[in-house]
């Protein structure tokens, strides 16, 4: 019962998101954890297009893009934390995989190279 209300609101707001963007493809898994981390699509399609960090998924053939969030009451950086998002592109358009919120700093590990980030960038 309470499932199926969910899945009524999930399919609701993909429907909505599906219409405004043909560029970018949604699952219902990132859909969610959009939800879950108070996660807005214009915060995801903004970390896709200037991340501070790119980096190969754990996955294969997925692509991980990292921005840092927090900021003082003085307006100065700070970093509490990093939103991660990963995707996968596919021809014209970016498929995203999901979303989440990285308490802390993480250590960097294998970079993307140029090349692909050039493909990125003329999809974007």
């Amino acid at each position: 019962m309470i499932f199926a209300r969910i899945e009524k609101r999930l399919a609701k707001w993909k429907n909505k998101m599906a219409k405004i963007n043909d560029k970018y493809q949604w699952t219902k898994h990132s859909i969610y954890k959009m939800r879950c981390y108070g996660l807005s699509q214009q915060r995801i399609k903004r970390i896709i297009r200037h991340p501070a960090r790119i980096e190969e998924a754990i996955v294969p053939s997925l692509i991980a893009a990292m921005s840092p969030y927090g900021r003082s009451p003085e307006g100065r950086q700070l970093h509490k934390g990093e939103i991660w998002v990963m995707y996968q592109i596919s021809k014209k358009q970016i498929k995203i995989i999901t979303a989440w919120r990285y308490p802390g700093k993480s250590s960097a590990r294998d970079p993307i190279p140029q090349e692909i980030l050039d493909e990125i960038k003329s999809i974007v």
